[in-house]
């Protein structure tokens, strides 16, 4: 079953959308619910800051080579990831501005702004704005967030990155993922 209104066709636009690899459609697709595994190497600052933020935020504690399951429940414009790491687990929720510009992610108590930019080999979603209990907050707060969906080797891979002033490394996570056809 697919949703009407899915998310990133509508924030990328059809000519966009249709040139972007397969796995990475069928993962940002139209499906009302998917399920894919694979695995990820996590990193993080080892600091009792990073340490705390990561759980208030609900992110994967470090670990290499973790099995990783990702379910994702669509409504309109608005997914639901939730993200079972060997070692945790993180949920977050995805949805548009109303005038499909932006995606906002929502992680706990914080809102990330991305815009989101085709390359070659998928999308790099560009963080510009966050807010904290609602809160804007201003980016230079944020350092370094780099994130990337493409495609290797015919699998869905991501990778992530983020660094904070002082804090350092909060997280960083990359590996692949294939959906499951029948579970």
């Amino acid at each position: 079953m697919e949703t009407a209104q899915a998310l990133f066709p509508s924030l990328l636009g059809d000519a966009v959308w249709h040139a972007l690899p397969r796995s990475v459609r069928r993962m940002h697709g139209s499906a009302s619910r998917i399920l894919a595994r694979g695995k990820a190497d996590v990193e993080g600052s080892d600091n009792l800051v990073a340490r705390v933020l990561r759980r208030l935020l609900g992110l994967p504690p470090p670990g290499m080579e973790q099995a990783l399951e990702v379910c994702i429940e669509r409504q309109g414009n608005r997914e639901t990831w939730t993200r079972r790491f060997a070692l945790g687990h993180m949920r977050s929720t995805l949805r548009s501005d109303a005038n499909a510009a932006y995606l906002f992610e929502h992680l706990g108590p914080v809102t990330l702004r991305f815009t989101l930019l085709p390359d070659a080999q998928g999308v790099e979603w560009r963080l510009n704005g966050v807010s904290v209990l609602g809160v804007r907050a201003p980016r230079r707060w944020f350092g370094t967030v780099l994130s990337h969906s493409g495609e290797r080797d015919g699998r869905y891979a991501f990778a992530i990155d983020t660094h904070l002033p002082w804090i350092g490394r909060l997280v960083a996570y990359h590996g692949w993922l294939e959906i499951v056809d029948h579970d």
